[in-house]
């Protein structure tokens, strides 16, 4: 008979590798065909709410890691809460209108001005729903459980319709205007671009300083002075109505040469060295507030330039009067209304400057700024021409430079509901908590809402016009609208006429032959988006205001900014409880991912080499709250941590695999010390992860069950487990008592990594003798509180300490090659009072703990030993054979004739469990 038929060696059918990359894939299939996500909403469809609302991510081109980690996220959040006794659905949903699907079609060779408005809508739906369909799949492979069939959709008729009627209750506060104002505009693009649309790129801009003549000076400027300006956008001259200052600064009128100038007193310093004047003299200096009502001539037109006042003019740069042009830059716009100054805009949809621009009509405005610098020259109004490089708005789509523009709009009103969406953000609670001071400030200062876009894709804007221009809007006429495209889709309102689309029998007396048209802008992508939250009132499964939203830091000026909008506009509450704001996915060296340098990971990529289970394992073990460097070196990492958590899982399985809880299982109280501070270990850990699912602190969760699984598992209790579950007999009660220990902390481990790691949590589950056939059909395991544990784990704190003194007395033992492992030593100690009684209050076998072969206490002093606060400790090799079955050195080994391999342990349950070895012999 061989020796290891006399052993428990653990067996399982759990393989030691994963196979992840082939196997994920069948087993969400399997998910799939089980419809788990629809049982576990069946399980919890009577229990407390936790509704966590998807921010639609934009349908174009497959996800990216962005994507990703925001994905898990959400799976670990509605996973973690569907298993902690909520009813949590997930709902996913996708952003489908605007200029990138414009974009693609374009790319594709398809004209949009070239075909019917119905036929080219038709093909960006169909793009649209396509890139749909290949991102749920690309989300479906990370594991994520969500109700797939039934997501929102913002080219969905209902969305529309919800879309609308949101607009129509903010029509009814007044809420909604048509106004001419400077927005961001994108030539690329040919739209108008919301705040959220607008990124910023370092460009290299012409820095000019100009001359405008004095026309009217009054008693405090000479007729042959000259107001000295400064501006970066030479191209906007021609559209200046007036010069601004500061009332409260103090401008000094200089003489340099045959010159006289007005300046900025603080800046004259920089000027004379820029400008390269010398010999200045100050004539007289006086306040700003005095320039007001002066009046300069416009460099190269017939046009006067009045001097005006405004806060915002700084010291920064340039010479303390601003170029103003207010139908080209909000704050011209607004110091401009004060004023009654015109507004003029002479540039076009694709950037060109218009016929309000005489000489430059027709040029783009970029190459209209060497045209301006040679004009002034020309007229000797040039002071200097220089460049730099600063910082500029751009589209975040084209990454093209955008400029700002008064084209006629229509505008969502901020100033009326301002203090409402304020107190509603006091309200929110916000992770990480600076979120809210950010959204806070936003709101604070975030001027009108431009939420009309001149493009075809989109949610039109339901505004009729009456045969005089007047704009019709009521919230009973958006009505009536929002159900025909509830019915029949947002197209409807190009199909058909106004007239078809008004009530019938609408009568206008603006409209005497009874004749209506309709706007042709569509509605700002995020104000679709922000509407989204109407979907949580009219799905039954859902509730308002949601939970959660979760998105990038990003969306404090996109999603969240708008969603809160709309949602006090229409609801008068915010449509969230809290907010979760993540960082950015960055490479390895924390750059920006970008195609261009070469630098972006693809998720299917690491898929393919690693499983999403390693994905969804790096998402827990990163600080999502900062940006988050990926590589796939970190990757490899990440994969090293999930092999530990795999293999220990797989000890535990395959020593556990002839346990039979129900009867086996040995009660709290009758297990041993050591087990009982496993246990009381193991609540621990329970207690702090599920409080950590809670505050979504995911890291906090990879951490806690890491090092339990290291530290108080494999480097310590399944390190001399192995001396009771292998040698003893199967049945004896020390044996069954870990086993106990084991089974309990795979149950509780399995369940409680299952958010995370639900493929591989699956697969251990299957090995378990649990009711529920599939483990996320289960509960989070709860908190036990056992009974004295904290005396418990004071006293084994206490003893780990000791250990650790006793490790270290081996480990230098084995340094002098006194002994080889720890198994062939002999270690004696003289304890202190206090841990003599310690050891002695456990009850427990201290040598087995030790994984020793002989451990001794010593009533005196020991000679040579090592010197510890509490302890003296002496190591010496253990004297006698190594026994071939428990691989101790013992000195009875051979004391039985019949079994002269073993030592007296191990004889005595060979002798009563395997009976034929003395028969048939016993074999190493």
């Amino acid at each position: 008979m061989r020796m290891k038929q006399t052993l428990n060696l653990g067996k399982t059918d759990f393989p030691m590798r994963g196979n992840l990359p082939n196997k994920e894939a069948e087993w969400q299939q399997e998910w799939e065909e089980q419809q788990l996500y629809q049982r576990r909403q069946a399980l919890n469809k009577d229990k407390p709410t936790f509704i966590l609302h998807d921010g639609p991510p934009y349908a174009n081109g497959n996800i990216h890691m962005g994507h990703t980690m925001n994905k898990v996220s959400k799976d670990i959040i509605v996973r973690s809460r569907s298993m902690m006794g909520y009813r949590s659905p997930y709902v996913p949903g996708w952003d489908t209108h605007g200029l990138p699907i414009e974009q693609q079609l374009a790319k594709k060779g398809i004209k949009r001005k070239e075909m019917s408005p119905v036929e080219y809508r038709k093909l960006c739906y169909d793009f649209a729903m396509n890139e749909v369909d290949k991102q749920r799949q690309d989300f479906k492979r990370l594991g994520v459980s969500a109700d797939w069939d039934h997501p929102y959709i913002t080219l969905q008729p209902e969305f529309e319709a919800n879309e609308l009627r949101v607009f129509a209750r903010m029509v009814e506060k007044g809420l909604i205007y048509r106004g001419k104002k400077p927005v961001y505009w994108s030539p690329s693009s040919e739209s108008t671009l919301a705040e959220a649309e607008v990124e910023y790129h370092d460009i290299k801009s012409p820095s000019l300083y100009v001359a405008f003549p004095v026309k009217d000076g009054g008693d405090l400027i000479p007729q042959d002075a000259y107001f000295a300006i400064w501006t970066t956008t030479p191209w906007t001259l021609p559209a200046n109505g007036a010069i601004c200052v500061n009332p409260k600064f103090d401008y000094s009128l200089i003489a340099v040469a045959d010159k006289k100038y007005v300046v900025a007193t603080e800046l004259l310093d920089h000027l004379a060295e820029v400008l390269g004047w010398q010999d200045v003299t100050t004539l007289k200096t006086f306040k700003g507030r005095e320039l007001e009502n002066l009046v300069a001539k416009h460099p190269f037109y017939d046009r006067d330039s009045p001097l005006i006042l405004g806060n915002h003019v700084t010291l920064d740069d340039g010479t303390g009067l601003v170029h103003t042009a207010p139908g080209l830059g909000n704050d011209d716009f607004n110091v401009g209304m004060k004023y009654h100054i015109p507004v003029l805009s002479p540039v076009d949809d694709q950037g060109c400057l218009t016929a309000e621009a005489p000489g430059f009509e027709g040029v783009f405005y970029d190459d209209a700024n060497k045209m301006v610098t040679k004009k002034l020259e020309e007229k000797g109004f040039l002071l200097k021409l220089d460049f730099f490089v600063h910082s500029y708005p751009h589209d975040w789509r084209t990454k093209k430079p955008v400029i700002f523009r008064s084209t006629p709009q229509w505008f969502a009103s901020i100033d009326p509901i301002r203090s409402e969406i304020l107190t509603q953000i006091k309200e929110v609670k916000f992770k990480p908590d600076w979120g809210q001071v950010r959204l806070y400030n936003m709101i604070r200062d975030r001027g009108d809402w431009v939420i009309s876009r001149q493009r075809a894709w989109g949610v039109p804007l339901p505004i009729f016009y009456a045969e005089n221009g007047d704009p019709i809007m009521s919230k009973e006429i958006i009505d009536h609208v929002a159900d025909l495209v509830e019915k029949e889709g947002s197209s409807v309102w190009i199909e058909k006429s106004a007239e078809e689309l008004l009530p019938a029998g609408f009568k206008y007396e603006g409209s005497p032959h009874g004749k209506f048209t309709k706007e042709t802008d569509i509605m700002d992508v995020w104000f679709d988006s922000g509407s989204s939250h109407e979907n949580l009132k009219t799905r039954s499964s859902l509730s308002f205001p949601a939970d959660l939203y979760l998105e990038g830091s990003d969306q404090y000026r996109g999603w969240f900014n708008s969603s809160l909008i709309t949602s006090v506009a229409a609801n008068g509450v915010a449509p969230y409880k809290q907010i979760l704001s993540q960082g950015f996915t960055l490479d390895g060296q924390g750059r920006k991912m970008s195609k261009s340098l070469g630098n972006v990971i693809v998720p299917s990529d690491v898929e393919k080499q690693f499983g999403a289970e390693i994905i969804r394992l790096w998402v827990a073990s990163v600080d999502t709250s900062s940006d988050v460097p990926v590589s796939m070196d970190a990757f490899k990492q990440v994969s090293e941590t999930y092999r530990k958590i795999r293999n220990t899982m797989r000890f535990m399985l395959a020593n556990t695999s002839d346990f039979v809880p129900k009867e086996n299982q040995v009660a709290y109280e009758k297990l041993e010390s050591v087990d009982q501070y496993l246990l009381v270990c193991l609540d621990q850990v329970v207690s702090e992860v599920r409080q950590a699912y809670l505050d979504f602190d995911f890291a906090v969760i990879e951490k806690t069950i890491v090092s339990f699984l290291t530290n108080e598992l494999s480097a310590f209790y399944l390190d001399f487990a192995k001396d009771v579950l292998y040698i003893e007999p199967t049945d004896s009660l020390r044996r069954r008592q870990m086993q106990t220990v084991l089974y309990q902390v795979l149950v509780a481990l399995t369940k409680l990594l299952t958010p995370i790691l639900p493929h591989t949590m699956e697969q251990i589950w299957q090995q378990l003798k649990e009711p529920e056939d599939y483990v996320q059909l289960a509960e989070l395991p709860e908190v036990q509180a056992y009974p004295q544990a904290n005396h418990i784990k004071q006293q084994w704190q206490q003893f780990m300490s000791f250990r650790t003194n006793v490790l270290k007395s081996l480990e230098e033992a084995r340094d002098g090659k006194l002994i080889g492992k720890s198994m062939t030593a002999a270690v004696t100690i003289h304890p202190s009072a206090s841990l003599e009684q310690l050891l002695s209050d456990l009850q427990t076998n201290i040598g087995q703990l030790l994984i020793v072969s002989d451990f001794q206490i010593s009533a005196s002093e020991l000679t040579n030993a090592d010197q510890y606060d509490q302890v003296q400790v002496l190591v010496k090799p253990a004297a006698g054979q190594v026994c071939q079955r428990c691989r101790m050195t013992k000195e009875d080994v051979g004391s039985d004739k019949e079994l002269p391999l073993l030592c007296e342990r191990c004889s005595e349950i060979v002798r009563q469990y395997y009976p034929e070895a003395l028969t048939e012999g016993l074999e190493k």
